[in-house]
């Protein structure tokens, strides 16, 4: 694991909350369910989990009951004897048994089939695994931390998930806050993670980011969370041109493009404007009931104007043609108003 991705970063109260919820049920030796969306930290929790328990000096075994077919999950998670199937040319111990002393998580419990889950609650119940292709079980000593970012209890109530296998897994369920709702932990991620890449590209100093692009990281939704917040920080400070500046241009969706799929020869002018407009949010509100504290209009005014140029020329990258393009204005026009800004530089 990335020594960098096991640091918990946030100082939200939902947050630190989930962290402390954590620590006081790592030294019991009891099962844990591990909830949340992609890019939450299930990962990290569930190690947090097992340094702090007194198995700490044993194994941590990883398994992502997704990344493997039905058909594969069974062995991976219990072993196999030599000739248990077709291409077992040797035994090989499972999943559980590499564990043993240790903590076992599995990530995406939720897709386990039903006979993985049937095994699983076994191995839970009476800490016995047995091999496929054996009749002789064997004694494991083994602490599961599961994770899923599905709700366990729809899925019993459809047939999916064994309701006494969720009984068993549950005496602990931590549920993990979204990015969106951690009040403060987006700037400080922000911060934290462009100044590590400005390190890494060997920048002098961190400039830190400018209004723009940190009103449109605020405003994102962030539906990947951490990891994609992660990614478009990184992004977006190794992209940009002057370390001397404040890094002012994010873009959300690296596939996003004028030319994608033919996109752009094909669809109404205003959609092409939406898809591109994900690269600065957030967009400009023409809500009148935004202005209600307005008490001086031109002043107001000038400050929306000069807010827009300012999206305008961190979306294009500072090009001032480019800029007057987006804008539907000459290039003269355009000058004439960024000297009246003083944006000219």
């Amino acid at each position: 694991m990335d020594r960098d991705s096991v640091q918990f970063i946030g100082q939200s109260s939902a947050f630190l909350d989930a962290v402390e919820r954590a620590s006081r049920a790592a030294p019991l030796n009891r099962p844990v369910l591990v909830v949340g969306e992609r890019g939450t930290g299930k990962e990290l929790i569930a190690e947090r989990l097992h340094r702090l328990s007194s198995r700490w000096d044993g194994p941590l075994v990883t398994i992502n009951c997704a990344a493997l077919p039905e058909t594969l999950i069974e062995a991976e998670l219990f072993g196999h004897e030599a000739g248990a199937f077709t291409g077992a040319t040797r035994a090989r111990e499972g999943r559980f048994e590499e564990a043993d002393g240790g903590t076992l998580f599995l990530d995406e419990l939720g897709t386990l089939s039903m006979g993985a889950q049937e095994r699983l609650l076994r191995a839970v119940e009476y800490g016995e695994v047995t091999r496929i292709g054996s009749s002789r079980p064997m004694r494991v000593d083994v602490r599961i931390v599961a994770a899923t970012n599905e709700h366990l209890p729809n899925m019993v109530d459809k047939g999916r998930f064994r309701a006494d296998l969720l009984d068993r897994l549950c005496f602990e369920v931590i549920t993990l806050p979204p990015l969106r709702v951690r009040e403060g932990d987006i700037e400080v991620l922000s911060e934290y993670y462009g100044r590590k890449m400005a390190a890494e590209l060997g920048w002098n100093g961190w400039p830190g980011f400018g209004e723009v692009a940190t009103r449109a990281l605020e405003n994102h939704l962030w539906p990947g969370n951490v990891r994609e917040l992660r990614n478009v920080v990184e992004r977006a400070v190794y992209r940009w041109a002057d370390p001397s500046q404040p890094v002012d241009y994010i873009q959300f969706d690296p596939f996003d493009s004028p030319w994608r799929g033919g996109v752009a020869a094909s669809a109404p002018a205003q959609v092409q404007a939406d898809n591109q407009n994900n690269v600065a949010e957030p967009r400009f509100s023409t809500d009148l009931s935004q202005a209600v504290d307005v008490t001086d209009f031109r002043e107001a005014t000038e400050k929306f104007e000069r807010a827009v140029l300012e999206q305008a020329l961190a979306k294009c990258r500072y090009n001032q043609r480019q800029t007057a393009k987006s804008l539907n204005l000459s290039y003269d026009q355009l000058r004439h108003t960024l000297k009246k800004h003083d944006l000219l530089g």
